[in-house]
């Protein structure tokens, strides 16, 4: 059986254990730019497997949200590349996560206060987050417009030249293409937020289709090993639902398979919330043996609420990764917790988005706390 703290890999990329630091979105990037503090953050947490970077914004049009950080400027690339050389310094392994927000978005955030974009002009009922003095606020998302099809081709260049600058300019082990929680390539996949009648909207293959030209634009840039990818069969995460989730992410993963990925990551239930959704069952076993029998050898990961018991059950079950959020945050030091059973810091909810160094940089460890 495979034991959570022993070394393995994901594709190309070589790991000291299995557990992985998920994406966790702090907004602590002024203008795309992340800092000092974030290249801080990062190498506190190098003891992970695998640190996946908060979601980080293929483009300008990509941003969602206040002060969260992107991949497509001089200054980010320069900055993220202190990021991985921290982290390399520590023997750490680190990828960032590609995003687009589609419609998760709001006019404030947009180049020249135009529309956010979405596979269908409907409005997301959730929130964003403007940071305005220091303060973070949330908003209702805007009404977005519906993406033609001759730009879909820019948006795929999009991500490729992310990926390429990710790895062989800031330095990332490689990428993880974020298809989760609601996102632009979520947006595409299910057909609460898809109504096209073109190729990229209808059947399963052509909700899939915006999906499947990103990684495999992607996996022919930078490689499959070193490409990871996110998906979230049903979580409502900003507004979104399929009729019929099991047979689409089948037919996704299956797609997935011949790719040779690092590694697929899966969100079991709500995101941060319940991991079993009584009214969307899922078979995530089922996925996982899809994916296998389609000839699919990337590390499967998962993810939402997993403790040190979950994850040895997971991998038991065929699990190869287990990605860790929240506790990350107030836990720099959470795989030698993990190792020795605890006592865990308690995260403060309220320096969880937005701020300096309080509630980011400053949480203790095990060390510095005897």
């Amino acid at each position: 059986m495979p034991r959570l703290f022993e070394p393995t890999t994901a594709g190309q990329i070589q790991l000291s254990n299995r557990v992985v630091m998920a994406p966790l979105t702090r907004n602590r990037a002024p203008n795309a730019v992340p800092t000092a503090l974030t290249t801080t953050y990062y190498q506190q947490r190098a003891s992970a497997g695998l640190l996946i970077t908060e979601a980080t914004a293929i483009s300008h049009q990509g941003q969602g949200y206040s002060d969260v950080p992107g991949l497509y400027g001089t200054d980010q690339l320069d900055a993220w590349k202190h990021v991985t050389d921290a982290v390399h310094a520590e023997g750490g392994k680190i990828v960032v996560q590609l995003w687009h927000v589609g419609r998760v978005s709001h006019t404030e955030l947009q180049p020249e206060g135009g529309k956010p974009v979405a596979p269908s002009a409907i409005t997301a009922k959730t929130k964003t987050v403007l940071i305005k003095d220091g303060v973070p606020t949330f908003v209702d998302t805007s009404e977005p417009r519906a993406l033609k099809a001759e730009e879909l081709p820019g948006i795929v260049h999009s991500y490729t030249v992310a990926a390429r600058n990710a790895v062989d300019t800031a330095g990332f082990d490689g990428v993880e293409i974020h298809g989760a929680n609601g996102y632009l390539l979520d947006q595409f996949l299910k057909t609460g937020s898809n109504q096209r009648t073109d190729d990229y909207g209808g059947s399963i293959e052509n909700r899939a289709r915006l999906l499947l030209e990103v990684t495999r634009s992607i996996v022919d840039a930078i490689g499959g090993g070193k490409t990871g990818i996110r998906l979230s069969p049903v979580t409502p995460a900003n507004d979104v639902h399929d009729a019929d989730p099991q047979p689409l992410f089948t037919y996704v993963v299956k797609q997935l398979a011949s790719l040779n990925l690092a590694y697929i990551h899966i969100i079991e239930g709500a995101t941060g919330g319940p991991r079993e959704i009584a009214e969307r069952p899922f078979d995530y076993a089922a996925l996982r043996a899809a994916y296998r029998e389609a000839g699919g050898k990337g590390a499967w990961m998962v993810n939402n609420g997993y403790d040190l018991a979950l994850a040895r059950d997971a991998l038991q079950d065929g699990a190869d990764l287990v990605a860790f959020g929240k506790p990350f945050i107030s836990n720099p030091d959470l795989v030698a917790r993990l190792q020795q059973g605890g006592p865990f810091n308690t995260t403060d909810k309220n320096t969880i988005y937005g701020g300096g160094a309080e509630g980011y940089t400053d949480y203790l460890t095990l060390g510095a706390q005897s």
